[in-house]
């Protein structure tokens, strides 16, 4: 897939969770919504509308700052399963439009419309038509970045939110690319960006410009993968069926916890989630990971890798609950977010070892 033949948009939805709570309730509407905790509470920001993000509210804020920046602010529980039925309405209104359909989030999603059953030759076309559906059907507004790689795509639907599509023909891509900051980039994290800026590269102009091998000598192949970004290449497909690389929960006390007990009882409790997933994907997972979160916000994890995958939740409780007493100042510090994930799954063609029961 070489850039130029391929037709891409990335549809993201407008604030997305804070949107169906407005357009569910009129008297939120123009109004500060917040999804989330209580502002006394120690929940943070799942979502927040336009209205509230001109107070500098934004996702993973704790609801405490958020309730400080914006006294008149509405706060909402989330309703999960609610927008989890509303993203299923948009997948199925996206597979309308082409088989190649590859879901980011609830809210977001790549579609390759290089072909499509809409049988438009313009991609411009396909997302007007995309947006305008959706907004009809859902009663929701979304943006659209259109271009030839998911890269491009991408970044373009981020341009002129909310509501915004903005178009990157292929011949237009190297002028888009030469003033975009690098952080922009995918796979571009605070880490990375710090270490380009420390060589003077701030935009991705700045990093085609600078020879392959300097930055392959710097980071290695990423390197050479991240030159090929700001050159305009990404050969990445939109790929419809995702395999899940993970599966985890987490808990956010409501006080913080010192108590070892409790924690081991909120792990438990996480661990039957979370074998209950790997049952329902037919996965089973080598690694275990334990996160933990003190109340001063420090937050760390700590991992094992088992002998034989697992999907029992008994095994899961084990791995976390050592790792808890023997890896962590659990019972020392007070803890206010405790979680737990299983990752690293065996592949289904691969041999499996029979659990005995002694």
């Amino acid at each position: 897939m070489s850039l130029g033949l391929s037709k891409i948009i990335h549809v993201d939805m407008d604030a997305f969770y804070a949107s169906i709570e407005q357009r569910d309730n009129a008297e939120l509407r123009g109004r500060p919504v917040v999804v989330g905790g209580q502002p006394d509470s120690r929940g943070v920001v799942a979502a927040a509308s336009y209205e509230a993000r001109v107070f500098g509210i934004r996702s993973a804020m704790p609801c405490a700052e958020a309730y400080r920046r914006c006294r008149h602010a509405v706060f909402v529980a989330p309703r999960m399963q609610h927008y989890v039925d509303v993203g299923r309405q948009l997948r199925e209104i996206f597979r309308r439009v082409t088989p190649l359909v590859e879901p980011l989030s609830l809210d977001e999603a790549y579609l390759d419309v290089t072909e499509n059953y809409l049988e438009m030759p313009l991609a411009r076309d396909v997302a007007r038509w995309l947006k305008a559906t959706i907004r009809q059907e859902t009663g929701l507004v979304a943006s659209a970045g259109v271009g030839p790689s998911k890269l491009i795509a991408k970044i373009a639907s981020d341009l002129d939110k909310p509501d915004g599509l903005a178009i990157i023909p292929p011949e237009n891509v190297a002028g888009f690319l030469e003033t975009l900051p690098v952080e922009k980039l995918w796979s571009v994290g605070p880490a990375t960006a710090k270490k380009l800026h420390a060589l003077g590269i701030r935009t991705a102009g700045q990093l085609r410009e600078l020879k392959p091998e300097v930055l392959a000598r710097r980071f290695g192949k990423h390197g050479l993968f991240l030159h090929g970004l700001a050159s305009g290449r990404d050969d990445r497909r939109v790929t419809p069926h995702r395999e899940p690389k993970s599966k985890g929960s987490e808990r956010t006390f409501a006080g913080d916890v010192v108590d070892v007990d409790v924690l081991i009882e909120s792990l438990t409790q996480q661990a039957e989630r979370v074998a209950g997933s790997l049952r329902r994907i037919d996965r089973k997972a080598r690694t275990v990971t334990l996160k933990v979160r003190y109340s001063d916000f420090t937050t760390l994890t700590r991992s094992q890798t088992l002998a034989s995958p697992t999907d029992s939740a008994r095994v899961l409780t084990s791995v976390a609950a050592e790792l808890l007493v023997t890896a962590t100042k659990a019972g020392v510090r007070p803890v206010r977010l405790i979680g737990l994930s299983a990752s690293g799954f065996a592949s289904e063609d691969e041999p499996r070892q029979l659990e005995l029961p002694l």
